[in-house]
């Protein structure tokens, strides 16, 4: 039987995509920090969270670091704006070197760009869109894809 890896992830972002994430990925063992510039934001993580909050701009290096950026496995960036995800997936990347680095972008026309910078980018319409398709048994994306 081969032993769990445990990751360090950082959570920017704490609405309702951020909180499940962060939520999941602390119950499955990952120790995870999560980073809102809204401290009631931080109020939506359930008891399953045994990670750390922290209140902080996610486009600022201070705040990535007091984070833990320099030790993370990977940088989530689900906030509400996608510039801002851009951004701090960015400075994750070039500041602190993260091999890992995804970000969620509203805009599918927008996906090209944050994929030259080597960010991973989720288009939520567009998963969507994959899992109706697949649902009305329609050709197009595999569900969970990101075209």
């Amino acid at each position: 039987m081969t032993k769990k890896q445990r990751l360090f992830f950082i959570v920017t972002g704490c609405g309702r995509l951020g909180s499940v994430l962060a939520e999941d990925l602390s119950a499955a063992g990952h120790e995870v920090v999560v980073m809102d510039k809204d401290a009631e934001a931080l109020n939506r993580l359930s008891d399953r969270f045994g990670g750390k909050t922290v209140e902080g701009d996610a486009t600022e290096t201070s705040a990535l670091r007091h984070c833990g950026a320099e030790k993370a496995d990977a940088l989530i960036a689900v906030t509400g704006d996608p510039n801002v995800n851009l951004m701090a997936a960015q400075v994750a990347k070039k500041v602190f070197g993260l091999a890992t680095a995804v970000a969620v972008v509203q805009d599918p026309e927008r996906l090209a760009t944050y994929r030259d910078t080597g960010i991973i980018a989720v288009c939520p319409a567009l998963v969507a869109e994959a899992s109706i398709l697949a649902a009305l048994g329609l050709p197009g994306p595999k569900a969970g894809e990101n075209p």
